[in-house]
């Protein structure tokens, strides 16, 4: 069963507001026969009498003051709707994706400057590696997703947020890393498949033929972190994560060559999508240096 329209709730406000069909059809601009039909249908649809007539006027029933409670919020919300719209002001609910290493290191700053800016908007944020908020954009169950390099472009549009330097961490007491080879046999620690950060470390190992002994799958870098300082294994992390986990005496981290260190993380959404609130965030992430 379809809703009952905005344009029906209008003319039934109308007849209410000016008390008969003849003022309201003249104040619509409509023939009064059309005025009378919409009402007669809006009853019908209700199942109950909207009006009664007092003292030569059409007032409303027990039912049509109900009705008009309802009807005088929706109005109004389509009227603020509809000037939010021609106004160009974000407002609303924003949801976005991003991994846990942006979320902890990157956006507070970013999404503080947002929301002084569009006090308006909402903004809720999925975490999840690249992978799986790639598949959420798609599904429309976030509108953007902050993700890093490589993942696959296909439907998508992006903007360049951020890029990091990523380290390769170890116990303390770990000798010099200075190539994979000094890797054999050590366990990785990463999440689960689908995060770059982790195909990059794998990538990288696979160019000398290393295979790790085995891979810790866990969800949280500080888990990550810990497990890292605890001699569980190794891990590649972007460095910035290390300075909000204060973890720079509990672990060892050492530089990988450029074109591994190197990670650009992106803003990405659906192909052919746009919204006020997202413009937005895509402004003032080009205002402001990376």
């Amino acid at each position: 069963m379809r809703n009952i329209d905005l344009d029906s709730l209008h003319i039934f406000k109308t007849v209410v507001d000016f008390g008969g069909i003849t003022k309201a059809a003249s104040q619509l601009n409509r023939v009064q026969s059309n005025v009378t039909t919409r009402v007669k249908n809006l009853e019908d649809r209700l199942g109950v009498k909207l009006f009664q007539r007092q003292g030569g006027k059409l007032v409303p029933s027990a039912e049509g003051r109900l009705l008009l409670a309802y009807a005088d919020q929706l109005l109004r919300l389509s009227s603020e709707a509809e000037a939010a719209l021609r106004s160009g002001t974000p407002r609303g609910t924003l949801r976005i994706g991003t991994m846990e290493s942006t979320a902890a290191a990157r956006l507070p700053a970013l999404l503080a400057r947002y929301h002084q800016t569009y006090p308006d908007v909402q903004i809720e944020l999925a975490t999840g590696t690249s992978g799986a908020l790639i598949g959420r954009v798609h599904r429309f169950e976030v509108e953007a997703a902050f993700v890093a390099e490589p993942f696959n472009t296909a439907e998508l549009e992006m903007q360049e947020a951020f890029t990091e330097e990523l380290v390769l961490i170890a116990p303390a007491n770990t000798a010099r890393v200075k190539s994979p080879d000094d890797l054999q046999r050590r366990t990785v620690i990463a999440f689960t498949t689908g995060c770059s950060y982790r195909r990059i470390l794998e990538d990288w190992l696979s160019m000398s033929d290393v295979v790790p002994d085995r891979v810790l799958e866990l969800g949280s870098y500080h888990a990550i972190v810990a497990c890292v300082a605890a001699g569980s294994g190794v891990a590649i992390v972007p460095r910035s994560v290390l300075q909000v986990v204060h973890a720079g005496t509990e672990v060892q981290a050492f530089p990988l060559p450029a074109k591994v260190a190197r990670a650009r993380t992106h803003l990405v959404w659906r192909a052919g999508h746009r919204s006020v609130a997202l413009d937005a965030l895509l402004a003032e992430m080009r205002r402001k240096p990376r």
